[in-house]
C-alpha cells in the first residue's frame, strides 16, 4: 500500500452545539489529486482548516505528511502548502516583494533563486516586478500558488481554487494543478463545487453532507459503479440524496 499523505481518524469539529465535522475517517495516498465535493456548509472548508492546522479539532486525530496536526503542528505546517479561496497579498508590493516576504516567514533566508525557479515554472516571471494590486483574479491565484509551493510542500491544499475565475483562468489553473501533481509529485487536496473540474483534474473524490463524509472512492471506480452513462452530476446528486434519505 502506498504511503499516506493524509490520514484522519474520527476527526471532529464543533462550535458549541453546532457540529461542523463529524468523525471524519479518511485516507489519501501520496500522489493523489483528491477532490472534496459538497454543498455550502457541508464541512469542506472546516476540513481543510483542520488539516492545515488553522483550527484545532474537538475530537479525533489527523496526520498530514506523517505528522500529527496537533502534537507536531510545526512539522506538519512545514510540509503543507495552502491556497485559500480569496488570496490575501500586499497590493502595493510587487510579485517579487510579496513572495520574498512570505518566503522569509517560512524561514527561507535567501529565497531569490527559488522565487525565480517557481515563477519560471509557472510561466509568470515576466510579472515579477508588477504590483499585485493591478492583477486579475487569475493572476493573483498564480501568485498564490507560487507562494504555496515556494518551500517545496509535500501536500497542497486548495480551497475552491477556481472560484471567480473566467473560463480561461479555470483552464490555466487546471493545467497548473495537473502539472504540480505530475511533475513535482505533490499530493493535492482540493475543495470544489465544480463537478466538471473534478472529472478533468482529480484521481479520487469524496462527497460531504452536513459534516459527514458520505462517499470516498477513486474517480474511475465511481464512474464505473454507476453504469448507463451517468454524469458525475447525476452520481453526486444520487449519493447526496441517498445519504439524506
Amino acid at each position: 500500500m502506498a504511503n499516506l499523505a493524509i490520514e484522519t481518524q474520527a476527526l471532529t469539529k464543533s462550535y458549541g452545539d453546532n457540529l461542523a465535522l463529524r468523525e471524519l475517517t479518511l485516507q489519501i495516498p501520496e500522489g493523489e489529486v483528491f477532490g472534496l465535493l459538497g454543498h455550502n456548509g457541508a464541512g469542506k472548508t472546516t476540513t481543510v482548516n483542520l488539516l492545515t492546522t488553522l483550527l484545532t479539532p474537538s475530537g479525533g486525530s489527523a496526520r498530514v505528511a506523517g505528522h500529527d496536526i496537533v502534537r507536531e503542528a510545526d512539522a506538519a505546517r512545514a510540509r503543507i502548502g495552502y491556497l485559500p479561496e480569496n488570496v490575501a497579498f500586499y497590493d502595493h508590493l510587487s510579485t517579487l516583494e510579496n513572495l520574498r516576504f512570505f518566503a522569509h516567514l517560512s524561514g527561507m533566508r535567501r529565497p531569490e533563486a527559488r522565487i525565480t525557479e517557481v515563477l519560471t515554472y509557472l510561466e509568470f516571471d515576466h510579472n515579477r516586478d508588477r504590483r499585485v494590486g493591478t492583477f486579475s483574479k487569475g493572476m493573483r491565484q498564480r501568485v498564490g500558488i507560487a507562494q504555496a509551493i515556494l518551500h517545496r510542500p509535500q501536500v497542497l491544499f486548495l480551497d475552491e481554487p477556481t472560484s471567480g475565475l473566467d473560463p480561461e483562468g479555470v483552464r490555466q489553473l487546471r493545467d497548473i494543478i495537473i502539472a504540480l501533481n505530475r511533475d513535482l509529485g505533490i499530493t493535492i487536496f482540493m475543495n470544489t463545487h465544480l463537478l466538471a473540474e473534478v472529472t478533468m483534474t482529480c484521481t479520487s473524490i469524496g462527497i460531504m453532507r452536513n459534516g459527514v463524509l458520505a462517499y470516498h472512492d477513486s474517480l474511475d471506480a465511481t464512474l464505473q459503479a454507476f453504469p448507463g452513462g451517468s454524469s458525475l452530476e447525476d452520481i453526486y446528486l444520487h449519493i447526496r440524496d441517498e445519504v439524506a434519505a
